[in-house]
């Protein structure tokens, strides 16, 4: 049963997510007032894959929550040491690019979901945890230890992790895919370094947070001016 749960989870990660999450992201950017109900329907498909994830391991004998990667750091001042030492560091970065006025690195590839109301900057908020929560626990954790254990050396089946994480950023274009490899690649060097999914989870958090939140909104166009000559439009 847990294979078979595991199989659907990745043709849905590897195909449905993919497209389903292109067309939605396509359909924001010509529809702004779908920005709330786009952004419920991706968080409801992310608690429900890492509820699958866990289902997974409860029918797998052969893995725990440990070999997923949720246990705690062991050494914890280094861990409070680096996500302090982020949070900093993404602040004085932000400072610096919104008094220059130049956007995000890659803003162009997620911009739709850039928030511009108080409203839209809570579900920014929800989209950002939800993201990294689930994602950290399906793409690093449970795919990392299912490929393991069905004989793919770790590097290989962080690789195919990897591949299907980029995958559901599929709506970002090959610039924002670039950048998620990056992210991804990273996060999972974390994963490997630190034996724990609780740091990669608030790194992830935190990223979202500022990509988002302390994104500045381009510039919606403006109307052209129509000129009056003699009492008439131009």
């Amino acid at each position: 049963m847990s294979l078979v749960l595991f199989v659907a989870l990745v043709v849905h990660l590897a195909v449905v997510s993919p497209l389903l999450g292109r067309r939605t992201y396509a359909a924001l950017q010509a529809d702004r007032s779908r920005y709330t109900r786009t952004f419920l329907a991706w968080i409801a498909e992310l608690w429900g894959m890492a509820a699958v994830a866990l289902l997974i391991v409860g029918l797998s004998p052969d893995l725990d929550l440990v070999d997923l990667g949720l246990t705690v750091p062991t050494d914890l001042s280094t861990f409070l040491g680096m996500i302090t030492g982020l949070v900093i560091a993404s602040v004085v970065v932000t400072l610096v690019m919104r008094k220059s006025g130049a956007a995000m690195p890659g803003q162009a590839a997620f911009e739709a979901l850039v928030p511009r109301t108080g409203g839209e900057r809570w579900m920014a908020v929800a989209m950002s945890v939800s993201a990294g929560v689930c994602e950290e626990i399906v793409f690093r954790g449970l795919l990392i230890a299912m490929f393991t254990s069905m004989g793919a050396p770790r590097p290989v089946a962080a690789g195919l992790a990897l591949a299907l994480f980029v995958a559901g950023h599929l709506y970002q274009g090959w610039r924002g895919m670039i950048m998620v490899t990056l992210a991804g690649f990273s996060l999972t060097m974390v994963y490997f370094s630190s034996g724990s999914l609780v740091l990669p989870i608030v790194i992830h958090v935190l990223v979202d947070i500022r990509s988002l939140l302390m994104a500045r909104p381009a510039e919606r166009p403006q109307p052209p001016v129509r000129e009056v000559v003699g009492g008439g439009a131009a």
